[in-house]
């Protein structure tokens, strides 16, 4: 219900784990890229007392194995002869959201795609469909002759790969695919190598191949089991209850809207900030433990479809439309809204679309749900040779016909939203004007640490000139010359959904996470996770 007031106290009742249907079984991959160096090495470990059963095939027939502890490892194969792995690269993304509806506008051209993450997101031409070189040449002829200029064929030639194999009983067996059960339904995985981590991980484990030659380290887990190793490191567990528990419903509804991410490889989800931060068992927090109880199952949704739960750190005083981020179209419920319950500022009435508003809003630093963490205001410098090296390295990753640039002249804001965020800059080169737009802007450049903001020139003054101080707002000398620019703006991160500085102020002002939810979604609805939800189906425009 929506009701507000007092909660009834925790102790009264432990509720009864949720039925199957309300309490879905989620793939999450815990160690997405297994052997990228061969030295590294996964031991898992039962919990005293108990034992692991290990799952897999000896010559086509199921074979079982009974041990306290395995170690996986990896060893080089040499392939007989080298081979081409090959694909055609369509495009290249920042994030999923984008390459999804990239993917889309691929398929509405008649080629198939398929969502890959190498490294950073790809859309890749179906490798199924486009099987032989030779189609595969054909098919990058004919997209550059029709002006996709950025669509590459990325190619390797392959002599050796990492064969998996595990250790259990003074016994080694190679095999690409494991299934591992612990009696008490934990298991220890300790990892090895540059960053050695240990954690405890609740549900199964399967270790599985994936499309990049490696393999990937999967937990099937329950959700509700899942949200307690998110939603103490998606929040921090000083933030006010309600807050915790509005943090909950929107891990809850993201991780069953996400569950398609990694389907070219047969699991659902990371376990790192390009899905949520997910620890197992390891540093649960009784206040995230009661925020799930108390929110049990519940998910947020608009129209019965579950909704894109996106939140950031700090908007910087005003939420971001989905579409002021990411490619695609807009949500009805993720609109720009002003993080302030004092109405500081009209954004329907005054959009921060123009140069002149967004300096006026940047300039108020009082009366907003977050003005008192450090990244809710911020300025930051970089000089034109930065700006290049920035420029030039993401433009040389995208094999880019003018990465071969080598200068910088000027940078300028070319178009903005009217919730203020930056859609387009224009950096002027030595070889012509590079235009970035929307999350490719934080991408490529390292000063913003979000899209709201302005930027000034800063003017080197030669020293016989120099003399007499130049004030802010007067015009330069004739003689200076950009040396760079500052970012000046406000936020953390994407800026669409929740803030969850913002939040913490709510919470503290004795809002409940319903009303929370509904000040930054507004029109959503929350429901119980039931089988007449839609999950996803690919958004439309309006």
């Amino acid at each position: 219900g929506a009701g507000g007031g007092a909660a009834t106290p925790l102790t009264t009742a432990i509720a009864a784990p949720a039925p199957a249907a309300q309490n879905p079984v989620i793939q999450v991959g815990i160690v997405q890229r297994f052997g990228e160096n061969l030295q590294d090495r996964i031991t898992l470990e039962a919990l005293p007392g108990e034992q692991l059963t290990l799952s897999f095939e000896t010559q086509g027939q199921p074979q079982t194995v009974t041990t306290t502890r395995v170690v996986l490892g990896l060893a080089p194969e040499p392939l007989p002869e080298a081979t081409l792995g090959e694909r055609v690269v369509l495009s290249n993304h920042r994030s999923f959201e984008t390459a999804e509806y990239s993917a889309e506008q691929w398929r509405q051209r008649g080629i198939e795609p398929e969502i890959a993450q190498p490294g950073s997101w790809e859309v890749w031409a179906n490798r199924e469909t486009y099987n032989s070189p030779l189609v595969r040449r054909l098919l990058v002829q004919n997209l550059q002759a029709q002006g996709f200029t950025e669509v590459f064929l990325d190619s390797e030639v392959v002599g050796q790969i990492p064969k998996a194999y595990f250790e259990a009983n003074g016994y080694r067996y190679q095999r690409d695919t494991l299934d591992i059960r612990a009696s008490g339904g934990r298991v220890r995985v300790i990892q090895t190598g540059e960053t050695p981590v240990t954690r405890v991980y609740g549900g199964t484990l399967r270790v599985q191949p994936n499309t990049y030659g490696t393999y990937t380290l999967v937990n099937s887990v329950p959700i509700e089991t899942y949200l307690r190793g998110v939603v103490p490191h998606e929040i921090g567990p000083s933030a006010p209850v309600p807050a915790i528990q509005a943090q909950t419903v929107l891990a809850r509804t993201y991780a069953l809207r996400n569950l398609r991410r990694f389907a070219i490889d047969d699991y659902q989800l990371c376990a790192d900030t390009q899905c949520q931060v997910y620890r197992g068992l390891t540093g649960t927090a009784p206040v995230a433990d009661q925020a799930i109880q108390a929110t049990q199952g519940q998910v947020l949704t608009y129209e019965n479809e579950l909704v894109d739960a996106l939140y950031s750190s700090t908007t910087g005083g005003v939420t971001a439309a989905f579409s002021d981020v990411w490619d695609g179209p807009d949500r009805p419920y993720l609109r720009p809204v002003v993080d302030s319950v004092y109405g500081l500022w009209n954004i329907n009435q005054y959009p921060l679309n123009s140069e002149e508003s967004i300096r006026r809003f940047i300039a108020i630093d009082k009366g907003f749900n977050e003005d008192t963490w450090q990244l809710f205001r911020w300025r930051n410098e970089s000089t034109l040779a930065e700006i290049t090296q920035d420029l030039k390295g993401y433009l040389g990753r995208r094999q880019h016909p003018m990465a071969g640039l080598t200068q910088v002249k000027s940078v300028r804001v070319s178009e903005r939203a009217n919730s203020g965020r930056v859609q387009a800059i224009d950096i002027e080169t030595d070889l012509g004007v590079v235009q970035l737009k929307k999350d490719e802007i934080v991408r490529v450049l390292t000063a913003p640490r979000s899209l709201l903001f302005y930027i000034e020139p800063m003017y080197q003054t030669p020293a016989a000139v120099g003399t007499a101080p130049v004030t802010e707002g007067s015009p330069p000398a004739a003689s200076s010359q950009i040396m760079g620019y500052a970012f000046v703006g406000g936020g953390w991160g994407h800026g669409v959904g929740m803030s969850q500085t913002g939040s913490y102020r709510l919470g503290n002002l004795g809002w409940n996470y319903q009303r929370i939810l509904q000040f930054y979604y507004p029109g959503t609805t929350l429901q119980p996770i039931s089988e007449n939800l839609t999950f996803w189906r690919e958004p439309v425009s309006e």
